[in-house]
């Protein structure tokens, strides 16, 4: 049996699960007389600092492999079974330093406190980003809190959102906040309200982009759309058309599931990438004329937002502590409300021959 370098925590939420390459951390081979024995009960007795729910969470989750396949909690180990434990980031001491980042703190009590994120601006430690991250700055604001530790690369972290999207996060401060908040999400019973500029003029007012969500075969950065669930984890978003700006729509979004890059990768799938969303397609003409002007215009409006037009403007759950329901706003960002208001002056001003097309 052999064994790889330990790390004291797993990860159970999905969200964070499929944001970066899978790493191995563990690797246990079954030896020849083996009986039969669920495999959380295997690891348990050969993992030092982690505990039985951990290494179910781990499992529920796909991080336990058996012979390259995912398993569940209730699998039965067998004589010379190759056991690996993946995670979404590489086996290496990820040390959490503080750093006196300015964050723009919504709202904070005992349990919690929600961030308006600013676009650029990556979430938690990963590979190639080990500073300078939301965790940094987090570790910093609450360095007196038992849940910050320097050794977790995830501490409070409940959800997430990509690097170039903007706004509203809630992050626990403490594990029972944690567990409470985690389970809203896991359970699909928070709600989720996001402002997305897209390519085109949707057919319908309101609707539903369904499709299984999984890593692109081809290219792992990015995610895919597999409509008959032959790969990817089932995904919802719903959809309510707010502007019809010529060439494009201001949306709002409305998570049913939480997938990496779920917004991004459905909208794509029907034609209708984000504005500028350089790993969809978006960051090309995609409609309109052409005029040179028009050409121009578009090439100002990327310059003007440089990254996709994407903002998770609300956020509502239950309080983990008094289980009333809340609700958390955001005003759109700057660059963004720039874009917005650049295309309401362009297709309001907009050439009559050119509105005829």
């Amino acid at each position: 049996m052999t064994e790889k370098e330990p790390i004291d925590n797993f990860n159970n939420d999905e969200e964070l699960d499929a944001n970066q390459e899978q790493f191995e951390h563990f690797r246990f081979e079954a030896d020849p007389g083996q009986k039969p024995l669920r495999i959380d009960k295997f690891l348990v007795d050969r993992m030092l600092n982690s505990s039985r729910n951990k290494i179910q969470d781990a499992a529920d989750n796909g991080n336990v492999l058996v012979n390259n396949i995912a398993v569940k909690r209730n699998y039965k180990v067998k004589p010379k079974d190759i056991i690996t434990i993946v995670l979404s980031y590489p086996p290496r001491e990820i040390e959490i330093i503080p750093e006196d980042i300015p964050l723009n703190i919504v709202y904070e009590d005992d349990a919690f406190l929600i961030v308006n994120k600013n676009p650029g601006m990556v979430v938690h430690p990963s590979y190639g980003h080990y500073s300078g991250t939301l965790v940094n700055a987090l570790a910093f604001h609450l360095q007196n809190l038992p849940l910050f530790n320097a050794k977790d690369p995830r501490p409070g972290l409940v959800h997430r959102i990509d690097k170039n999207t903007s706004g509203i996060l809630v992050i626990a401060k403490t594990e029972d906040a944690k567990t409470k908040l985690g389970l809203q999400f896991f359970n699909k019973t928070s709600d989720r309200k996001y402002r997305a500029l897209v390519w085109g003029n949707l057919e319908d007012n309101e609707g539903t982009i369904t499709g299984h969500i999984g890593r692109n075969l081809k290219n792992r950065k990015i995610m895919d759309v597999f409509p008959d669930g032959e790969h990817g984890k089932h995904a919802v978003t719903h959809y309510r058309v707010l502007e019809r700006l010529g060439y494009v729509n201001l949306v709002e979004c409305i998570l049913e599931t939480g997938r990496t890059h779920q917004i991004r990768a459905h909208f794509k799938s029907i034609g209708h990438p984000l504005f500028n969303d350089a790993e969809y397609g978006g960051d090309e003409i995609r409609k309109g004329t052409t005029f040179t002007k028009y050409k121009q215009f578009v090439q100002n409006c990327f310059k003007i937002c440089p990254r996709q037009a994407l903002h998770a403007k609300t956020l509502g759950f239950k309080h983990p502590l008094t289980g009333e329901y809340i609700s958390f706003d955001s005003e759109i960002p700057e660059d963004m409300a720039t874009l917005i208001q650049k295309w309401r002056d362009y297709t309001s001003n907009r050439p009559t021959e050119e509105k005829e097309e």
